[in-house]
């Protein structure tokens, strides 16, 4: 299965158009920690083992389908807001609704087995998104959800699913909002930016700041300069212009180190909240304690 998607003391976020619920959207005003936990072995033990292994954190995004609404509201209870992970841009053999979309599959994704990038612009794909899945998952207590895969329809052979990733985003964001839920997506922002989708998010995570994975020759890079700098843009621009709150993900080898240093201080220099790991994302590489700019 697919395992994954300047210095501050903590990040102020400033509430646009798309805010979310007010305890919610107050728990990020003083957040300055975050777990992209969604790899494997992040949701093992019981409840009460869950809620103490992200009680560090201030943010945690687990996966949405694995997660029991017990596990949930044990990380809840620890004062952590919770978010539900959610692919949009993929459908994933794995998944429990798997049979209910798979008729919408498009081609492969080349980086991960038995997943394929959908057709959004099908609305049998987006209702059985909006009215059957999402609220499933927001069922069982999460404070939002976190889109990932939004930015698929960046490239020019998924043009034609542009309109509809964005009425799945909006619809989304409505059926958020309106239970005073959050929406996070991650990557993407021109795609983001043109088709207008900022103003429906909450938060926004950028992978791939300072370190990434290259799937082609299965290792860890530095990220180029000029990509490095067009990250720290969009994460500044991000927050500073949209108001979101913005988190940075990078995936290094090591769990410490040089690289894992870099990533932390390019994330705070932008007002990010920091997370570095595999690219699994799985338990072992979970920091502790948590990844901090202070």
């Amino acid at each position: 299965m697919r395992t994954r998607s300047a210095a501050v003391a903590c990040l102020v976020l400033a509430v646009g158009a798309g805010a979310g619920s007010a305890s919610a959207a107050g728990s990020l005003t003083a957040a300055d920690s975050f777990a992209f936990a969604i790899g494997n072995h992040m949701l093992d033990g019981n409840a009460a083992t869950v809620g103490a292994r992200f009680a560090p954190f201030d943010v945690v995004i687990v996966d949405g389908e694995e997660a029991t609404a017990a596990k949930v509201g044990a990380i809840h209870s620890q004062g952590t807001v919770v978010l539900g992970y959610l692919s949009v841009g993929t459908i994933e053999k794995w998944r429990g609704w798997y049979d209910q979309v798979k008729r919408y599959r498009l081609n492969a994704d080349q980086n991960w087995r038995d997943e394929w990038f959908a057709d959004t612009s099908r609305p049998g794909y987006r209702n059985a998104i909006v009215d059957d899945i999402a609220p499933t998952l927001l069922a069982k207590g999460f404070d939002g959800l976190f889109l990932d895969n939004v930015d698929m329809v960046e490239t020019r052979n998924h043009r034609a699913q542009r309109a509809g990733m964005r009425m799945l985003v909006a619809e989304l964001s409505d059926l958020a909002h309106s239970g005073g839920d959050l929406l996070f997506a991650q990557n993407g922002a021109w795609i983001l930016e043109k088709l207008g989708m900022v103003a429906y998010l909450d938060g926004w995570n950028r992978e791939d700041v300072t370190w990434t994975y290259d799937f082609d020759h299965h290792r860890y890079i530095r990220v180029g300069d000029h990509a490095h700098q067009e990250a720290i843009h969009e994460l500044t621009r991000f927050r500073d212009h949209f108001g979101l709150f913005t988190t940075a993900t990078d995936y290094t080898a090591r769990a410490h180190g040089r690289a894992t240093r870099r990533s932390v201080r390019n994330a705070c220099s932008a007002g990010a909240l920091p997370y570095v790991s595999n690219i699994n994302l799985t338990l072992e590489r979970l920091p502790d304690p948590p990844l901090r700019c202070s």
